[in-house]
């Protein structure tokens, strides 16, 4: 256990060197077993350390702070994902430039709301959704994600940033990073015009390949 919230640390740490997590916003954790171990309200992801997390015990009905400090308010967000897929290990939440930026646009689609300008949002991501914006922590908002019928690793929040899960701490960090890469894209080129996006066959070989979601519904 502790090797994986040492990770979860060294991941939150990785995104602020980035830059991708300004002052004390967004949040990680890792499922161990029952147990969340999420970043602390207030808690720069650069400050994360194992023995500083909040513990929450995930049940069918959601999570219920047992230990640590406060935990993040937007908890909710990941506890949405985790009931998702029972597989998934790290969740992360940002509000990563352009991505906040991308957010605040309509979407591309109903499943995808970025549109398939590189190959590497498809490889690593897929499906990505827009959900209609709400309060920082409302826990409407969660069930919005949780009860979405799109299959997908996580979604964009309007006029908010990305949350993303994946099996193991390095791929849900790798997903944030791609999530906010693709917006960048997305922002530089979008009063471009004769922008190329890739085509049906295109994004359909890479997620067929790369085995992930794609226009599919649960």
């Amino acid at each position: 256990m502790s090797s994986l919230l040492g990770e979860a640390c060294r991941g939150g740490r990785h995104l602020e060197r980035l830059g991708l997590s300004p002052g004390s916003s967004g949040n990680i954790s890792v499922r161990v077993g029952d147990k969340v171990h999420i970043s602390p309200t207030g808690q720069s992801l650069g400050g994360l350390d194992e023995d500083g997390l909040s513990v929450m015990h995930l049940g069918p009905d959601g999570l219920e702070h047992v230990g640590g400090p406060r935990p993040s308010k937007e908890h909710g967000l990941h506890e949405a994902l985790y009931l998702r897929d029972p597989e998934a290990v790290c969740v992360v939440h940002l509000h990563s430039t352009h991505a906040v930026a991308a957010s605040c646009l309509p979407p591309w689609t109903e499943h995808s709301a970025l549109p398939p300008l590189t190959p590497y949002l498809l490889m690593r991501v897929g499906n990505l959704p827009l959900i209609p914006y709400r309060p920082p922590g409302d826990a409407a908002q969660a069930r919005l994600l949780r009860e979405l019928d799109i299959e997908c690793h996580g979604a964009l929040l309007q006029n908010h940033g990305p949350v993303v899960a994946g099996r193991t701490v390095s791929e849900a960090v790798d997903r944030a990073i791609e999530i906010e890469l693709a917006a960048q894209t997305v922002m530089l080129v979008r009063h471009v015009p004769g922008v190329r996006m890739l085509t049906d066959g295109e994004t359909e070989h890479l997620t067929s390949t790369y085995q992930q979601p794609w226009r599919a519904s649960l």
